[in-house]
């Protein structure tokens, strides 16, 4: 099982972000936890400066931004 963690304080990007994530994990069929987080003291142990943050199985992938759905898709498909 792949865990997807979206780090945010809960603004638009951080919802639709997590929105996005959740669509391609479907789309792809995977079976992953996708866990929203939203404590600032849990996002400042990953290496980012602005938020939404992504991380996959414990790595950063993307941060300030929101990634294209095939980003996602490809990040997903390799962990």
């Amino acid at each position: 099982m792949v865990q997807v963690k979206v780090l945010g304080s809960g603004c638009a990007n951080c919802k639709r972000l997590e929105a996005l994530t959740r669509k391609v994990v479907d789309d792809l069929h995977l079976e992953a936890e996708i866990l929203k987080v939203t404590d600032f003291n849990e996002i400042m142990k990953y290496p980012i400066l602005s938020t939404p943050g992504l991380v996959i199985n414990e790595k950063v992938v993307s941060s300030g931004r929101i990634p294209a759905e095939a980003e996602i898709a490809a990040w997903l498909q390799a962990a």
